[in-house]
This record gives C-alpha cells, sequence and structure tokens, in this order.
C-alpha cells in the first residue's frame, strides 16, 4: 500500500520549520511512500523547494497559480498524489520516524478509511503556565478528554490525519470556506471533510495514538491575548459548521459537556485540595477561553446565512 504525504507552505519567514518537517517526512521507515508538497502561490519559496528537494525520489511538487488557502492546497496536493492513502501534515510540525508505519498499519489490519494520530505538543519557548490542557486543540494539539487509543472519532487534527484517497476525493476534499487562507482566521477545516465522509461510508476517524508528531508552539501562541483571538474565530468557525454542516453540533455539544461536568469540577476539586497560582490561572482561562468562543459563536449567528457559502452536499 502506497502512502502519499502532503506537506503545504507558503511563506518564506518558516521556511526552515517547513524543511524540518519536509526532512522528517523523508526520513520514515515506511515504503513506499511519496512526498506532495505544495506552495500556495509564493514562486520564490517554491523555487527554493525546487532546489533543495526537487532531486529526491518520490517528491512531487506544485506552486498554486496565487494563493488559494489551506483547504484548496491540500486537495490539490491529494489530486496529485498516485498513493492508495494520503497523509496530512502541518508544515510546522515533525513526525517521529514510524508515523507513517503507524498509519498505514491501521488500514493494513483493519477495514479503515480513515486514521489520525497523535498531535503532541513541541513549546519552542516556555509552556505558559495559565494555558489548560483542555483547550490545547486552540494550537492544534490534542486537547484533553481527545479519545481513547483506536477509538473511532469524527476526526483528528490537520496535523496528522490520513485518508484512503479515493474515500477524501470522492467527499470533495476540504471545504474551502473553512482554513486558513491570507488573513481570514476560519478553523476547524478537518470536521466538514470528515462529517461527509461519515455520512456517506459510516464512519470516522480511527485514534492510533501511536502514530505522533510533534507540533512546534511558537511564543505567540502562547500569548493569552492570541489565544482569546483564536477562540473567537473558533467559535465563528463552528458557526460555519453548523450551516454547512447541522449535524456538527452534536459534536460541539458533547464537548460542552465533558469540559463544564468534568473537567472544570475536577479542576476546582484539586485545587481546593492543593491550592496554586497556576491552577487558579489555568481556572480563569478556562472562563474566559469558553466563553469568547460562545462569543464567537454568536457573532456568526448575527453575520452569516447558509445562501452566503457554498454548500457541498
Amino acid at each position: 500500500m502506497k502512502v502519499s504525504v502532503v506537506i503545504c507552505t507558503y511563506a518564506m519567514e518558516r521556511y526552515d520549520v517547513f524543511s524540518e518537517c519536509v526532512d522528517s517526512v523523508l526520513a520514515q521507515t515506511y515504503d513506499p511512500l511519496e512526498t506532495v508538497i505544495v506552495v500556495d502561490g509564493n514562486d520564490p519559496v517554491f523555487e527554493r523547494v525546487r532546489e533543495d528537494f526537487g532531486g529526491h525520489d518520490d517528491v512531487v511538487l506544485h506552486c498554486n497559480d496565487e494563493n488559494q488557502g489551506i483547504s484548496y492546497s491540500r486537495t490539490r496536493g491529494a489530486e496529485l498524489a498516485s498513493g492508495d492513502v494520503v497523509a496530512f501534515i502541518d508544515d510546522d510540525a515533525v513526525a517521529e520516524e514510524d508515523w507513517v508505519a503507524e498509519l498505514a498499519r491501521v488500514y493494513d489490519e483493519s477495514d479503515a478509511i480513515a486514521v489520525g494520530g497523535h498531535v503532541a505538543p513541541d513549546w519552542v519557548t516556555e509552556k505558559p503556565d495559565f494555558f489548560p490542557a483542555e483547550f490545547y486543540w486552540l494550537v492544534g494539539c490534542d486537547e484533553r478528554g481527545m479519545g481513547q487509543h483506536m477509538e473511532e472519532l469524527r476526526n483528528t487534527y490537520g496535523s496528522n490525519i490520513s485518508f484512503r484517497r479515493d474515500v477524501f476525493l470522492n467527499v470533495g476534499g476540504y471545504d474551502e470556506n473553512t482554513g486558513r487562507k491570507g488573513d481570514r482566521h476560519i478553523q476547524a477545516h478537518e470536521a466538514p471533510v470528515c462529517i461527509r465522509m461519515a455520512n456517506k461510508y459510516g464512519k470516522g476517524v480511527i485514534y492510533n495514538t501511536d502514530a505522533v508528531v510533534h507540533h512546534k508552539l511558537f511564543d505567540y501562541r502562547g500569548d493569552f491575548r492570541w489565544l482569546v483571538f483564536r477562540s473567537f474565530w473558533q467559535g465563528y468557525s463552528k458557526r460555519i459548521m453548523d450551516l454547512l454542516l447541522p449535524e456538527a453540533a452534536g459534536d460541539k455539544n458533547q464537548y460542552l459537556k465533558q469540559l463544564l461536568f468534568r473537567f472544570v469540577p475536577d479542576r476546582i476539586n484539586e485545587f481546593i485540595h492543593t491550592p496554586s497560582i497556576p491552577k487558579a490561572k489555568q481556572l480563569v482561562a478556562l472562563f474566559i477561553f469558553t466563553v469568547t468562543v460562545g462569543c464567537g459563536y454568536i457573532y456568526g449567528i448575527v453575520t452569516l446565512q447558509r445562501n452566503s457559502l457554498e454548500v457541498r452536499s
């Protein structure tokens, strides 16, 4: 079974980090493996990519004519790929050497149509003491309560997810209403494609926690104001998902129940028994992030209409 790994990038200022990502994919123990690199409308970056990686076997290079966004770029990468399975990793993540082998193992041993893995936080700076593990999803890493090993989930995160290529393309790939594009901050672009996949094939994503990538978290991702900003746009993005795919609301409700009735009481109980300043900060952050996500969602209710979005069946 051939696996194609798609890596999308767009900015010269993060080229060193992107290069580390590509090197980690080229060093995978699994074979046969293809690496597909999509540069999103930046010719100088593409020229450097071609110079650095164009001579490698089983590397496919492509540059979009203009900036199209991450969702378009990932789908384009899957279209260019020749593997039976297409796997995605963010350009600021580094894969463990058996990452692809662990993803492929699940396909070989089961009838899975999509497999994801564990996205571990790799703090380039010191981890902020106020940041609660329940909100790691704000920075694209697995949060507390994400799921159990080999559990079937609705989706894992974009830095560590794979699909049978024909399934991914049959459901239309990533939805271009979501995902980063320029200054637009719409998030959660894994959920729509996985919901469409579940609707059509009746299956979710198998969560193999042994398939690990390390997502680099730079200084700005630990900035409180940036995280509040991110929370707002996550809430707005959830409203977009509800309009595109109303069945997505159930997952959101389940997360809120888990947060309010399990994690918050656990944290309050822990703080009462062993109080500390970081624990107090994290309780406050839990409240602020939750409220801000709600504000973003309400903003989406007020400003968005279903007919303003291109809805895919």
